[in-house]
């Protein structure tokens, strides 16, 4: 499997990477995608918000920016990159567990690489079905 994990400015490793590696390629392959490569980069706000600046020109803070570097349509090959202090401070927010944001902001990146927008409203309630369908697969290979 060409998924990767990878920190930046923080000491973070995800838990039961080839479990969530396996439900992530059956996220791809449910889309009728192919995976090439997909790397996730687990960051601080600082990283992350240096990388928003430079490269979408938004000066605020984020929990996840995806860059898709595919040349092939139907291909995933890109980064994902999380700010765990972001997703930490969400989860919070949303009065659930850390680790289900943290799995929640991953399959989103993911969406994102699978050309599923977000900006209109209309976008994002797909966005958030695809979401809670996907959680709802993961669930089980957890177990």
């Amino acid at each position: 499997m060409n998924i990767y994990y990878f920190s930046e400015e923080i000491s973070f490793r995800l838990k039961q990477k080839r479990k969530i590696s396996t439900w992530l390629q059956r996220v791809i392959w449910q889309e009728r995608y192919t995976l090439n490569q997909l790397n996730f980069i687990f960051c601080s706000d600082h990283y992350l918000h240096g990388k928003n600046i430079t490269y979408l020109g938004h000066d605020t803070l984020t929990d996840v920016i995806t860059f898709n570097y595919a040349t092939d349509a139907q291909t995933i090959f890109g980064d994902v990159y999380i700010s765990i202090e972001r997703v930490a401070e969400n989860a919070k927010t949303y009065h659930q567990k850390m680790v289900e944001e943290l799995y929640t902001v991953m399959v989103h990146g993911l969406l994102h690489l699978l050309d599923y927008k977000d900006k209109k409203a209309e976008d994002q309630l797909i966005m958030r079905e695809k979401e809670s369908f996907y959680l709802n697969q993961l669930r089980p290979i957890l177990k």
